[in-house]
């Protein structure tokens, strides 16, 4: 179990890899994540699982070298095995035929929001997404959302690929052009916090996924607590999704602060 199939690396500093897991792969649903230890004594993290197929019984995670645990993950090669991978854990995305929706993914954040798009464009939307980083290079999984969206938007700060500008850019421009129902937004705190104020403004509901801000995964930490619409609530178990026009983006920036 958890032997390593096929690694892929999208950058220097993030990896994709194919996971043996049949269970987890049977069950997952869009916006669940595992619980990963990459050796004996290694620290648990949690990664959102970027795609499933439940016939070769594997689940693949994208993970980004940022520090030792996530580099030992990052290091493992096919053959190799994970010591745990533990799921599917979170609530699951809520996903019906909404009509419209836009799903925009920065850096890594386009990991998890690759099966959203797939069960959005299941469910009958019409999907756009919009793709951000600061250099074409850190652009990531563009062919496979594709695959799923009748449209694909990038944006990257520096103009070296698709358009020049931020993704708060390319979802407005969208926004200004026809009818949106819904938004998703997955990726760094800041960008989801301005995606939010954009769609605010014209007031259209958006989710967004806070998975940034976990730790232990399970509720026991008590690491990702976040204010929605002023209550107390933890990412792990009450998410990671949540009503974007809810959330305290200013507190949970000042507290992810504190692990840097």
């Amino acid at each position: 179990m958890n032997k390593i199939l096929e690694k892929e690396h999208f950058s220097e500093k993030v990896v994709k890899l194919v996971v043996e897991a049949p269970e987890i792969a049977k069950s997952r649903k869009a916006g669940h994540f595992v619980i990963v230890r990459a050796c004996e004594h290694g620290e648990r993290i949690p990664l959102t699982i970027a795609d499933a197929d439940t016939e070769l019984g594997t689940i693949t995670l994208v993970v980004q070298n940022v520090g030792t645990s996530s580099g030992k993950i990052c290091a493992l090669n096919p053959g190799e095995y994970l010591t745990d991978v533990v799921g599917p854990l979170g609530q699951a995305t809520h996903i019906e035929n909404y009509g419209t929706v836009v799903c925009c993914g920065g850096g890594v954040g386009v990991a998890p929001l690759l099966p959203i798009i797939k069960a959005m464009k299941k469910a009958g939307n019409r999907v756009i997404t919009v793709l951000a980083a600061r250099t074409k290079d850190l652009i990531i999984l563009e062919k496979q959302c594709a695959e799923y969206s009748d449209e694909v938007i990038i944006m990257t700060d520096d103009g070296s690929y698709g358009n020049k500008g931020l993704v708060t850019e390319g979802v407005e421009n969208v926004i200004l052009k026809e009818k949106v129902n819904l938004v998703v937004t997955i990726g760094p705190a800041i960008m989801m916090k301005f995606v939010a104020l954009t769609t605010k403004k014209h007031e259209i509901p958006t989710m967004c996924s806070l998975n940034t801000i976990m730790v232990d995964g399970t509720g026991m930490c008590g690491a990702c607590r976040v204010s929605i619409d002023g209550k107390t609530r933890f990412v792990c178990i009450d998410g990671p999704e949540f009503d974007a026009h809810k959330v305290d983006f200013d507190e949970m920036l000042m507290r992810l602060r504190t692990y840097n």
